[in-house]
Formats: C-alpha cells, sequence, structure tokens
C-alpha cells in the first residue's frame, strides 16, 4: 500500500492587465490524499470529497484529480488495482481562484510521488498547462510566489514548453478576496473575449502590466490603483459580474490599493496595507455592500501570499 498527502495553494490570476501571464499563490490550500493499493476486494476506485464541492462533483473517473492522476499512471503503464482519494477542498469552485488549476496539479504531483517521482517539476508543469488550457495558475500553484509566465515553442522540439519566473510575495500586502455566490466557468468568461482589441488598448494594457511589476518589486504601493487596469479582458467580463464596477469603486473607496477581478471572476481581489489588519476588513466590509447593493449575496476573505506552491505533507 502505498500513500501520498499533497497540499495545494489557490491562485488569483491576471490580476488587472497581466492575462494568461501573472498569477500570484495564496494561503487557502486544497489536500489530496492519495493511497495505491494491490487490493483484491472492494471498490477499485473510492473518491471522498469535504468541503467545496462536497454535494455536487463527481465520485468517479470524471472528477479531475483523478482524470490528472491517471494520466501518470498511463505514462508508466501502472494500472493500480486500488486507488483511494480523499479530496480535502477550500479553494470555492469556479469562482476565479484556481479550483481547477489546483486539482490538477494534486493529482498529477500525487499520482507522480507515487509512482516515484520520475516526472520532474518542469514535465508536470507542462503537463498541467496542456490540460487546464492556460499556464498562469498551474504555475503559481506548482511553485508558489507571484509568477511571470509564457509559453514558448523551442526549436527542433516538438509541442509547447512553460517558461515561468517566480518573485517572493510582495511584502506589507494583504489580499482581500471577495467571492459572490455565484459561479462563471473559464471556458463561458473566456468565449465572451473577443478575438482582435484595438492596437490602443493592447498598448495600455501592456503598459500597466509593466507598470504592474515594477510597483511590486519595488514596493511602489501606491502605484497598484493605476496598475491594475486593464482594457484586454475586464471590460468584456464585466456583464458576468453584476455590479463588478462598483464593487471596484467602493473597494478604492475604502482604502484598497489595487483591485481587479480574480482569473476569470466571479472573485473579486483587491490588495490592501497588511497593517493595521482593519484596513482590509474595511475593504472586504464595503465589497460585500457594493454587491449587495446589485442584490449579490457575497463573502470575503483575507488572504496572505503563499511561498511554497505544492507541497507534499
Amino acid at each position: 500500500m502505498k500513500r501520498v498527502k499533497v497540499r495545494v495553494p489557490a491562485t488569483t490570476a491576471n490580476l488587472g492587465p497581466g492575462f494568461d501571464v501573472l498569477a500570484l499563490a495564496l494561503r487557502l490550500y486544497n489536500t489530496v490524499e492519495m493511497e495505491m493499493g494491490p487490493g483484491k476486494s472492494g471498490k477499485k476506485l473510492q473518491i471522498d470529497i469535504v468541503g467545496e464541492g462536497e454535494e455536487n462533483l463527481p465520485r468517479d473517473r470524471r472528477n479531475i484529480v483523478y482524470r490528472a492522476a491517471q494520466l501518470v499512471f498511463d505514462r508508466f503503464h501502472l494500472a493500480p488495482k486500488t486507488l483511494h482519494l480523499k479530496l480535502i477542498n477550500r479553494i470555492p469552485l469556479a469562482s476565479g481562484l484556481g479550483s481547477s488549476a489546483a486539482a490538477r496539479i494534486g493529482g498529477l504531483v500525487s499520482a507522480n510521488r507515487l509512482c516515484g517521482g520520475r516526472l520532474s517539476r518542469e514535465e508536470l508543469l507542462n503537463l498541467a498547462a496542456e490540460i487546464e488550457g492556460h499556464a498562469d495558475n498551474v504555475s503559481a500553484a506548482m511553485v508558489g510566489g507571484l509568477v511571470v509566465c509564457c509559453i514558448s515553442s523551442p526549436k527542433g522540439r516538438k509541442g509547447r514548453e512553460i517558461e515561468i519566473v517566480k518573485f517572493n510575495p510582495p511584502e506589507n500586502l494583504s489580499c482581500v478576496v471577495c467571492i459572490p455566490n455565484f459561479q462563471i466557468m473559464t471556458r463561458r468568461a473566456r468565449k465572451i473575449l473577443p478575438k482582435t482589441v484595438k492596437f490602443e488598448q493592447a498598448v495600455f494594457t501592456s503598459s500597466r502590466v509593466a507598470m504592474l511589476l515594477a510597483a511590486l518589486i519595488r514596493k511602489r504601493y501606491e502605484l497598484l490603483g493605476m496598475a491594475m487596469e486593464d482594457r484586454l479582458h475586464q471590460p468584456y467580463r464585466k456583464r458576468l459580474v453584476k455590479g463588478m464596477e462598483v464593487v471596484f469603486e467602493e473597494a478604492l473607496r475604502a482604502g484598497a490599493l489595487g483591485v481587479s477581478l480574480s482569473g476569470a471572476g466571479p472573485s473579486i481581489l483587491a490588495f490592501t496595507a497588511s497593517s493595521p489588519p482593519s484596513c482590509a476588513e474595511k475593504v472586504g466590509k464595503a465589497m460585500r455592500k457594493a454587491f449587495a447593493r446589485h442584490k449579490v449575496e457575497s463573502r470575503y476573505l483575507v488572504l496572505g501570499m503563499d511561498k511554497q506552491g505544492t507541497k507534499i505533507v
């Protein structure tokens, strides 16, 4: 009997203008416990789920943690006689906090460990990005911190590779995440985006990405309000998030340094000073009240930033 337990952080992607390029790991975790054995009786596959999604996530071969794990088992022609998964989910589903990325990373890393760790972190990351469809969330979930990522196609090699640069999380900042009580599937949030944008919009957004990185690295946090502006995806996605613009305005009015959609939404991310703690609470309450004005129930979390990424515990 082989067992492994893996902890994977939530992630917030884009941070406004960094569409499919930037992501940040947060101190909110899902746990995957995987047990593989030669059992001759009982269920071949058992999946137990606790927490987010326990009422509606599949407990069969459709489960995305299992499907990710199976990719690794198939790679090494391994067919476990029995497989028991226990998923402890704290990351809200389809809320822009990287729940699918965490599930896939958790499945891949757990299965790889049970197979003797034969795939490198880079190989796992490339596999995760391929099945996730984009690299930002899976990169931050894997390595932690603030991640810049891009997809390259090296000459003379088949397929694509993920290139990432990790920065330590910015100091003296807290993340306030306001989570409305509805979900948005990433596929829907991507489908609503235009196939082309005006040159001026592209220049505007690229300038904000550069300024955002500079502000975070050099601790010029007074620039975050401007640096987190975006004209690439948020103007189109606001129709999916009722009251989004008002929530942005009220967060800034309450003292947020910068605000954006978290990933594809509907959650909204605000950066605040970490001291005093009352600052983050004030912003969270203001965001919740702004959603309520549009008859949308919500809750908020004040989260620190994760440095370690996925960890075997």
